[in-house]
Order: C-alpha cells, then sequence, then structure tokens
C-alpha cells in the first residue's frame, strides 16, 4: 500500500493543509504509519497523541491512531488541549515521541500535525522522509492498541509550580481557540483579578482570528484591559504555542520586547547565559540582553530551529517574533504560551515593576511590520542569494544567518525568504521615519535589482 501527500503539505516545521482539499483522513493514516515506523525503527514502543479545537481534528486524529497502530505503536490519547500540553505529555508520561493534530492559527478550514520524537523536534529533512516511505509504502507491519491519558489537570499544576508572582489584574483572551479551558482552570489556582475573553473553544473562531501577532486581533483584549483598568492582557494563538501581550495602556508588547522582559531575572540567575532570538527580533533586544550580562545569539526563524539551537548551545531561553517563547530555565525548553503567561506574572513580581513601566522603559523604537510579498517559488531563495552576493561586494554589514540583515548607522532590514509559502518577507526599524524611510529604500533597491518590487501585501 503506498500514499502521495499533496506536495503543498509537507513543510518545513509541520505538516498542514485545507480539509477535503490538500488534507485528509488518508493522509492522517499516512502520517500515522510512516511516524510509527520509525518510532519502531528506533526501538520505541508508544506516542502520546492530543487535538486542537478545530472541527476536523477528531476525524484526524482516529486516523492516525489507526496509521500508529497498524505499524505496531501504542497511542496514548491525551484528548483535546493545546499544543504545548501534548509537548508536555511527550515530556513526563512513558511515550517515545508525540503527535498535536493542530492548524494552529490558520483559518478555520485547516488542520495539521507538529511532531516529537524522542524528544526532539521533528520537522524538515524528517517530514519529508514521511512523504518518501509513503510513497514506497515503506511501513512496518503490527498490531496495538491505544489508552486515555487524562493530563490536563497535572499539566495545569505544572504551570503553577514554584509560584512567587503578586497578585495581578489580568485580561484573558483565548480567542476560541484550545488554550480556553486551561485558561479557566489556570486562573483559579492564580491570584489577583482575571477577566476572560472567549474561552469556549470553537473551531469556528466567531470572535476574531486567533492570531496573537496580528494587532487587529487584540482589539476586544485592549477593550477588556481599558474598560477594567486591567495591570496587563495576553492572548493566545489557536493551539496555544504562541503568546500576545499588552500593557495597561494598550500597547502590544511584541515577543521580542517579551524576552527582553524574561531574559533579566533569567540572566540574575544564570549569569551569561546564551539568549537565542530569531532574525526578525529588534536590536534593541540583543542589546539588552549583552547589557544585563548575558549572551545574545541570533538564529534562524522557525520554532523547530529554535529549538535544536537550544539545544546545541545549553540556552535556558530563546523566543521569535511570532510569540513563541521557549523556557528550559525551569521547564523543558518548549514553546508554551500558557506558562509564558505565568512567567510574565513571575517576572514583573521578580523584577518589582508593573508591565506598563517594563514596556515603557524600552527604547522607542519605530519599525515596519513584518512586510510579506509573493514570489514565485523558483525565485524565492535566489533572490536571497543575489542580494547577499550584491551586499557582500558592497562591503555592508550583513549577517547571514537567515536571509539577509544589514546593519547601517540608521537602524537594520531585513529580507528573507518564508520557509513555509512563496512570499519574501522583509523587516525595518530605526531611531525615527527618516532612518525608516532611507532603510526601505535599500530595501527596494535590493528587490528592484532582483527584479522585484514590494508589491501588495500577501496575507499568511
Amino acid at each position: 500500500m503506498t500514499h502521495s501527500f499533496h506536495p503543498t503539505s509537507l513543510r518545513e516545521y509541520d505538516i498542514r493543509g485545507i480539509i477535503g482539499e490538500t488534507l485528509g483522513e488518508a493522509d492522517a493514516y499516512a502520517i500515522g504509519r510512516g511516524f510509527g515506523t520509525l518510532i519502531g525503527r528506533a526501538g520505541g514502543k508508544k506516542v502520546a497523541v492530543g487535538y486542537d479545537g478545530r472541527v476536523s481534528s477528531p476525524i484526524l486524529e482516529a486516523a492516525l491512531v489507526k496509521g500508529l497502530n497498524e505499524s505496531g505503536i501504542h497511542a496514548v490519547r491525551i484528548g483535546e488541549g493545546p499544543t504545548p500540553m501534548l509537548y508536555y505529555a511527550e515530556a513526563v508520561l512513558d511515550v517515545d515521541g508525540g503527535i498535536e493534530i493542530t492548524g494552529s492559527h490558520n483559518p478555520a478550514n485547516y488542520n495539521g500535525f507538529k511532531m516529537v520524537f524522542q524528544h526532539r523536534p521533528f520537522f524538515g529533512a524528517d517530514i519529508q522522509q514521511l512523504g518518501t516511505m509513503a510513497a514506497n509504502g515503506d511501513w512496518d507491519d503490527g498490531t496495538a492498541g491505544s489508552e486515555s491519558a487524562e493530563i490536563m489537570d497535572q499539566y495545569v499544576a505544572r504551570l503553577v509550580e514554584g509560584f512567587d508572582g503578586a497578585a495581578y489584574r489580568i485580561g484573558w483572551d483565548a480567542g476560541n481557540g484550545v488554550a480556553g479551558p486551561i485558561v479557566e482552570k489556570l486562573i483559579k489556582l492564580l491570584p489577583g483579578e482575571h477577566y476572560t475573553l472567549f474561552t469556549d473553544v470553537d473551531g469556528n473562531f466567531p470572535n476574531h482570528h486567533p492570531d496573537p501577532t496580528e494587532e487587529k486581533n487584540l482589539v476586544d483584549l485592549k477593550a477588556l484591559v481599558a474598560d477594567k483598568k486591567l495591570d496587563f492582557g495576553v492572548a493566545f494563538d489557536g493551539d496555544g504555542d504562541r503568546i500576545g501581550a499588552i500593557d495597561g495602556e494598550g500597547r502590544v508588547i511584541w515577543g521580542d520586547q517579551l524576552l527582553s522582559i524574561y531574559a533579566e531575572p533569567v540572566l540574575k540567575e544564570l549569569p551569561g547565559a546564551t539568549i537565542i532570538a530569531d532574525v526578525k527580533a529588534s536590536q534593541a533586544l540583543y542589546d539588552r540582553v549583552a547589557e544585563l550580562g548575558g549572551v545574545p545569539l541570533m538564529w534562524k526563524t522557525g520554532h523547530s530551529l529554535i529549538k535544536s539551537k537550544m539545544k546545541e548551545t545549553g540556552s535556558p531561553l530563546a523566543g521569535e517574533m511570532s510569540g513563541h517563547i521557549f523556557f528550559k530555565h525551569e521547564y523543558y525548553g518548549f514553546d508554551d504560551a500558557l506558562y509564558a503567561a505565568v512567567r510574565l506574572i513571575r517576572a514583573a513580581t521578580s523584577l518589582g515593576k508593573s508591565v506598563t513601566q517594563l514596556r515603557s522603559e524600552m527604547p522607542a523604537m519605530v519599525n515596519t511590520p513584518e512586510m510579506r510579498f509573493q514570489v514565485d517559488e523558483s525565485r524565492k531563495f535566489a533572490v536571497i542569494d543575489e542580494v547577499l552576493a550584491r551586499l557582500k561586494e558592497s562591503g555592508a554589514t550583513v549577517n547571514d544567518t537567515d536571509g539577509a540583515r544589514v546593519n547601517t548607522p540608521d537602524g537594520w532590514w531585513l529580507l528573507r525568504a518564508s520557509n513555509t509559502q512563496d512570499v519574501l518577507v522583509a523587516r525595518a526599524e530605526a531611531k525615527d521615519q527618516a532612518g525608516l524611510d532611507k532603510l526601505l529604500a535599500q530595501i527596494d533597491s535590493q528587490l528592484a535589482a532582483s527584479g522585484l518590487e514590494r508589491g501588495p501585501q500577501a496575507g499568511h
């Protein structure tokens, strides 16, 4: 028996597609067979399986479990819950891997899979291998069963283990994603006053799209914080592995700004530690980490890539602009937005400042949002190579960790190829608007030299 996946569904960090068009039950079964086969060949026997709140998730879960079982792998089913709850199950239960069925923050008609293989991220070539195995019918046969594991209460208890935070008045927006029920349990264990929005799980996302890194999705939370005069607010993406936050004045605290808050207490305890952020993060963050006595490390965008780099460098803390925050310090090193919310309370407490004050003390920068524009898949990486070649020739100060990031006296600009879509991503940051305009002109001239222009914005 063989199976072919839709070419767009096997992505760099996960598997994702449109239900009934590019992803379905047969794919879920094939993922179970392939992943199960690899686990078995590595000497493993059990895999934890969880799923998010999408309408299509239970059907895919059943097919996935069948695939695992027919490869001789036992499934430990933890049921509906956020991706970090699955990561937690994989870290603490007697299992050899884990799979979360999730469409993350994609529209309601999408779904997908995030995988962990014997405590390490499963991505890139691993995911492509599932495609090759399916095409060749390279699957081991076996029989195994499944069991249910109730882990939600244990997970929530772990989130507040060692909690030393003060009482604050906080708003929580789960965006009808699967973090909602966790939020409701969590706030009962925390001091302070808590107000929640959209904690009922609804895979149609009737209130707003569950992507807290787009400011338009924070409108309801801003209104709540203003109305109740709260200290700050937090929001979660559809599967609970990315956090968004606003201070008491309704200002967004972006991923890199959150990281600069988290870094201070961590570096007090672990002087000289390496703190990792992706290439989209502000120079202000890297400067702040150095100022606090840490070693700032710029790395490639992508949760799997960051996790791998953390292991390699022994880093206690990392983060991405997109709101993935990874605590190895007192935790497991995976991206968990619910734990990040708890750590924000603890950080403000230990620093003795309100979240609003912490946000106010950050250097004022003018920056662009992430600009995305369509480019032909065949040109995507080639354009970046051309840009890098021209920059090196001109003697520019360039970091090529992930695309081209150029430092100038005005600030910095970035141009990189998305790993997951046929788009180029650009971002720039300066001290003032005049500086920003100069940086944008440099981006435009590089694009023009490769026959492109910064055209209409491509969606996510």
